[in-house]
């Protein structure tokens, strides 16, 4: 894949994204919280979460225009004791930190507009919902073009903590064998994609 023709894409889906009309853009959010949910619900009911001494870690996000808005979500976590957590920039070009967010959390707009936490210890979470601008059938993940995800995942990776990752997405994201989208060699193939409307490839377990 091109550079230009993944700038292509990007220009595309982002054009799509901007069309959604609120009332769409806000019922398409819900349902995604309400699939997430029900997945996190089977998720924390399996038996070795009873075991645990140390509550489950989830890095959500705050969205940006036009983004999938999880936050009712995030704030059911929070509720239900699980450590929720917020990317924060570093630096650029540099993998990001995970900071923990609670519903009392003041947030302020940093680079890109980002709505960050205050830096406090950095956490390693389990479970990555990833901010995802296009997908395809198989979870290989278009993002916005600055790395960020692909070098936090690989640098979570490389210490061996394995995070379970899970692109959040619209359904007109996904990209067929006619948009020619092939993953780079260091792009990070998630989990599992949620939308609306569905889990692709599947749900993850």
């Amino acid at each position: 894949m091109s550079k230009n023709n993944a700038d292509q894409l990007r220009a595309r889906l982002r054009s799509l994204r901007q069309s959604m009309p609120v009332a769409e853009r806000q019922h398409a959010s819900t349902a995604l919280c309400d699939r997430l949910q029900h997945w996190f619900d089977r998720y924390l009911a399996r038996p070795e979460f009873a075991r645990r001494s140390s509550p489950l870690v989830v890095a959500g996000f705050w969205p940006l225009d036009g983004e999938p808005d999880i936050r009712p979500l995030l704030q059911q976590l929070d509720l239900r004791q699980v450590i929720v957590c917020l990317p924060v920039i570093v630096e650029r070009k540099a993998p990001l930190e995970f900071h923990r967010w609670t519903s009392d959390t003041p947030l302020t707009a940093q680079a890109f507009g980002v709505m960050e936490p205050p830096r406090q210890l950095a956490l390693v979470p389990e479970v990555v919902l990833v901010p995802t601008l296009g997908f395809t059938s198989q979870a290989a993940r278009l993002g916005y073009g600055g790395g960020y995800y692909d070098r936090s995942l690989a640098a979570l990776q490389r210490r061996d903590a394995q995070p379970l990752s899970i692109g959040i997405a619209w359904q007109q994201g996904l990209l067929t064998e006619a948009d020619a989208f092939a993953p780079q060699s260091h792009d990070v193939i998630l989990d599992a994609i949620a939308t609306p409307e569905q889990w692709l490839p599947a749900s993850p377990e």
